[in-house]
């Protein structure tokens, strides 16, 4: 897929590029590079043509379009060999492999040079493609953010690391007013094909500035797309197609999770930026969640299975927009939802997801839509009172048991 090159120097954060050549980031010429991967390597999840496709919503049978849905689901694991890597490492691989595909695709942040980034996700990047493609950036996020949105607007792919995603908040003019929307203001003469990824939510003690969910800041911001991964496989997944895609892309990293060690595919494969994963098929409940909580579901799922009760998982992954083709069918089936997220309740995204499945597919609910999330107070330092803002294994099931009453 090649990267778009634009004529002209950017708006605002790309006059910092005003006497930069990105053609000195780019080692061999496009004309030089190696051909496209065989596609017997390529494990792909795309839409395809069944994107189009409708949802028969209501008893009054009203078509619910179902544009930029994804039907298809990806290839989680392979009959051939794998490796095993930890979250991070799956990250890295993937940023890897993707800087080795397309030479326009480069790295900026606080320490994701030498130092590798705070969590190690840029490790060994520099060393291999130099301080140009992996850029260490001096502590201000409201610059390096607006110089990689100008940079993604001369035809460059920037992956820009948040050290933390508390941080991004200094950004948030950046990422609201410039990267969200200039393929709009522009007449389409840009396009700004950025991943903003890093860590965040709560972690063990980190106190409440290191500990915040920003999900429900970005969620209302036009022309952003927003994932959120939870393995190895799909957090590798997810981090090349953000970067291949030619839309601002938010990729949130759970600080808990990247230690956590799959197998995944030697081949190379992508996930689908805009499609959910069936967890665990069930007939009783959809339970809707994503990033850290999975876990904390899929513990309660024992429990539930142990009382006699039959949950359908599904991480939702996409966070904007929503996968409300695989949601529906399981609505359909199930006739009960409980949303379960790590997000402020205020405004988060359960509100939204709740807004969602309630106009959409009303008439097929047999209870009302529970969601729990985390307590609308800063995350406390002291770890017995983090744990209880956030939402627990036994509140799921008590919730659970509550609903298929």
């Amino acid at each position: 897929m090649a990267a778009r090159i634009h004529g002209g120097a950017g708006a605002g954060a790309a006059t910092a590029l005003s006497t930069f050549n990105p053609k000195k980031l780019v080692a061999p010429s496009r004309t030089n590079l190696p051909a496209a991967r065989s596609s017997k390597r390529c494990i792909v999840a795309a839409a395809g043509s069944d994107a189009s496709k409708s949802l028969r919503v209501g008893h009054s049978q009203k078509l619910i379009a179902n544009a930029a849905v994804a039907t298809k689901a990806e290839t989680s694991a392979t009959t051939g060999t794998g490796h095993e890597l930890l979250l991070f490492e799956a990250l890295q691989e993937g940023l890897e492999e993707e800087m080795d595909r397309d030479p326009h695709v480069c790295v900026m942040g606080e320490d994701v040079g030498h130092y590798g980034g705070s969590y190690k996700v840029t490790k060994g990047l520099a060393d291999k493609f130099g301080d140009l493609r992996v850029l260490d950036t001096p502590i201000c996020e409201n610059a390096f953010t607006g110089m990689g949105i100008g940079a993604a607007m001369t035809g460059l792919r920037p992956v820009i690391e948040g050290m933390n995603m508390g941080f991004l908040l200094l950004a948030f003019n950046q990422i609201s007013n410039n990267c969200g929307m200039l393929h709009y203001t522009s007449g389409g003469q840009f396009t700004i094909p950025v991943v903003i990824r890093g860590p965040g939510g709560v972690g063990r003690q980190l106190g409440a500035e290191h500990s915040q969910r920003l999900e429900s800041y970005f969620q209302s911001i036009p022309g952003i797309q927003m994932v959120a991964c939870s393995t190895p496989y799909n957090a590798k997944g997810l981090m090349k197609a953000a970067i291949r895609s030619e839309n601002p892309v938010i990729l949130f990293e759970h600080v808990l999770l990247y230690n956590l060690k799959e197998k995944i595919p030697d081949e190379e494969y992508i996930c689908n930026l805009e499609e959910a994963e069936m967890v665990r098929p069930g007939e009783h409940i959809t339970i809707l969640t994503y990033s850290r909580m999975r876990y904390h579901v899929m513990q309660a799922a024992k429990t539930l299975v142990n009382k006699g009760y039959d949950p359908e998982v599904i991480d939702i992954r996409s966070l904007k927009p929503f996968d409300l083709y695989t949601i529906g069918n399981s609505v359909k089936k199930t006739h009960r939802v409980l949303i379960v997220e790590e997000c402020m309740r205020t405004g988060g995204i359960g509100a939204s997801l709740t807004a969602a499945i309630n106009e959409n597919f009303h008439d097929y609910l047999d209870a009302p839509v529970m969601c729990l999330s985390s307590q609308d107070v800063p995350t406390p330092y002291a770890g017995t009172l983090e744990e209880w803002t956030v939402v627990q294994p036994a509140q799921i099931v008590t919730a659970v048991e509550q609903l298929c009453q």
